[in-house]
């Protein structure tokens, strides 16, 4: 499977997504604090991260934070709305570029094998942050859990549109699939694994065609 320069689809995905970060207003002091929770909750895990951390991340004094959110869950809340933010966005982009609901399955599994190096670092951002709230189980747990919801969703109306009855079941199993090379990848720091079962999720959406 070739790199987001050889895929039209997901070249487009790649740029246009720098295009809308350059042509954003400078952020705000809640945007950047939101931002910068989302890479450090990805990176150091809930439990780890502190509001100062995040603050320190997003050049803001600590005492600052306070005026945005009074709680850490509240930030994680709002990291969690950036989380579904992000899929939106890419979505309608792969709905955009993507000719069929075929490309668009396979353009997502192009995303996901680009993404790889930051997968051996630290898995998957939605999926490890789900893992971590599923085990406090304090409705942040919940909330978390609708992101993949969306997901899952947006992966079963393509395949019903490839004329598939089994949609929902085909949804869970591409999904389930992607977090579970995503475990294996952070857990050996091996690319090459996802890189790998992206080849294996390319045919497989082709068969279902």
């Amino acid at each position: 499977m070739s790199g987001a320069g050889g895929d039209p689809v997901a070249y487009h995905v790649s740029k246009m997504t720098d295009s809308v970060k350059s042509a954003t207003r400078k952020p705000g002091k809640r945007e950047r604090l939101v931002t910068a929770a989302t890479r450090v909750l990805h990176e150091q895990g809930v439990e780890k991260t502190t509001l100062a951390d995040i603050a320190q991340a997003a050049e803001i004094p600590v005492g600052n934070v306070y005026y945005y959110f009074k709680t850490k869950d509240q930030l994680i809340e709002a990291a969690i709305g950036a989380h579904a933010q992000h899929l939106h966005t890419m979505t309608a982009i792969l709905e955009q570029h993507a000719a069929t609901p075929q490309d668009r399955l396979k353009a997502l599994v192009q995303g996901w094998v680009d993404q790889r190096d930051l997968t051996v670092s630290y898995g998957c951002p939605t999926g490890t942050l789900c893992s971590e709230l599923g085990k406090r189980a304090d409705g942040l747990d919940r909330v978390a859990a609708g992101v993949m919801g969306l997901l899952i969703d947006w992966v079963e109306r393509r395949f019903a549109e490839m004329g598939r009855a089994d949609s929902r079941e085909l949804a869970v199993a591409l999904v389930a699939a992607y977090q579970g090379i995503s475990l294996l990848t952070n857990t050996f720091r091996d690319p090459e694994l996802m890189t790998a079962e992206g080849r294996r999720l390319t045919r497989w959406i082709d068969s279902l065609a």
